[in-house]
């Protein structure tokens, strides 16, 4: 990583952002089915239903028809929500911290594959993160997803800056893997420590 040729900085949310958790939803949906949450564990995937949520293809009611089909689940769209955004844990304080620190040096973006009901919960969850940013990419918003190389060119482009110019910042290998192949700059994060080191050199 050259920080020289570093112009903009670009992060995924969960996992990089904010700390989450599939597996608290299921424990929330365990009174709406006859299958154990290990089960549920088995059964959800990120399917084409969960991409086109992500892409805004279809909507929540949508979305959670399927769930509620594939997890034979007896809840009310409200019911499924809620363990929907129980996924979400807490804020990683420690990122947060260095972005705000690097902030008025190089201009700071997000990019998360996400979808409406999800960005709702965590906008108001945690109100700190989106002002951060000059500006939060989301994946239903722009009807493109990671790892998608369309995806990456469309915020290269609104970014506005060489895609060798900006320094991405995920959780997932296989974002890493089509943003680099994208011209991005990575770095695979599999800690908090890792991000705040990397923004350290900068």
């Amino acid at each position: 990583m050259n920080s020289e040729k570093i112009e903009a900085l670009l992060f995924d949310l969960g996992g990089v952002l904010v700390e989450i958790d599939f597996a608290r939803a299921f424990r929330h949906w365990q009174p709406l089915t006859s299958l154990s949450a290990a089960e549920m564990k088995s059964i959800f995937h990120f399917d084409r239903a969960y991409e086109q949520h992500e892409r805004g293809e279809i909507d929540a009611k949508a979305y959670f028809a399927h769930l509620r089909s594939e997890l034979k689940l007896e809840g009310s769209d409200e019911e499924i929500a809620a363990g929907w955004n129980a996924i979400f844990i807490a804020p990683i304080t420690a990122t947060l911290a260095a972005i705000a620190q690097i902030n008025d040096t190089l201009p700071c973006y997000a990019f998360t594959n996400t979808n409406a009901t999800h960005q709702a919960a965590w906008s108001s969850m945690f109100p700190e993160v989106a002002p951060l940013f000059k500006q939060v990419f989301s994946s239903w918003q722009l009807g493109l997803r990671k790892p998608e190389q369309h995806a990456f060119a469309a915020v290269v482009e609104t970014i506005g800056v060489a895609p060798s110019s900006i320094l991405f910042f995920d959780d997932t290998l296989e974002n890493i893997t089509e943003a680099k192949r994208a011209g991005l700059k990575t770095v695979h994060v599999t800690s908090a420590a890792e991000t705040c080191a990397a923004l350290s050199r900068l």
